[in-house]
């Protein structure tokens, strides 16, 4: 059911896609690139606004003001702005801000705000939701362990293949 969903449902318009993109660009220069690096390289890197990105997030099972909650933040405002794109786009699946910022960010089923979960043990790696626009973040005991475990998530994440 999920390969007819994501892959063959849209096979023909994959197909008539990649014809036309094609003729544009060949295939053999692109094919060194990841998914990632391609996002990165056809759309380029809009700044992010953190304090945007905050005022925007719901928390499930945290307070905002909770310790991790406030590590978390911290992480991110240290972020250069290619770091914070690979973060966005570990949680959600996209590296790039809604025109109108992060209040029309988009989830499976519509308007999706960015979210952060209490969950996990504090010797695992932050995971993603991309679907919810959620990540699960345990409750970390340093700034330190938050902010090697988040990076390390993010700069190590593979998405999922349907066969």
């Amino acid at each position: 059911m999920l390969k007819w969903r994501f892959k063959d449902r849209i096979n023909a318009q994959m197909n008539a896609f990649l014809d036309g993109f094609s003729k544009l660009v060949p295939l053999n220069l692109i094919k060194v690139f990841d998914e990632k690096e391609l996002e990165y390289l056809m759309g380029g890197l809009a700044e992010i606004d953190v304090e945007d990105w905050k005022k925007n997030t719901n928390y499930l099972e945290y307070a905002a003001t909770a310790q991790p909650i406030v590590w978390f933040w911290k992480a991110v405002e240290t972020f250069d702005n290619e770091t914070r794109a690979r973060l966005l786009q570990f949680v959600t699946g996209t590296s790039k801000v809604p025109m109108n910022g992060f209040s029309e960010l988009q989830g499976s089923n519509g308007p999706k705000k960015f979210t952060i979960k209490k969950f996990g043990a504090v010797d695992s790696l932050p995971c993603a939701h991309t679907c919810f626009n959620r990540m699960d973040l345990p409750p970390y005991k340093s700034y330190y362990d938050l902010k090697e475990k988040l990076k390390l998530a993010v700069d190590n994440t593979e998405g999922f293949e349907i066969e």
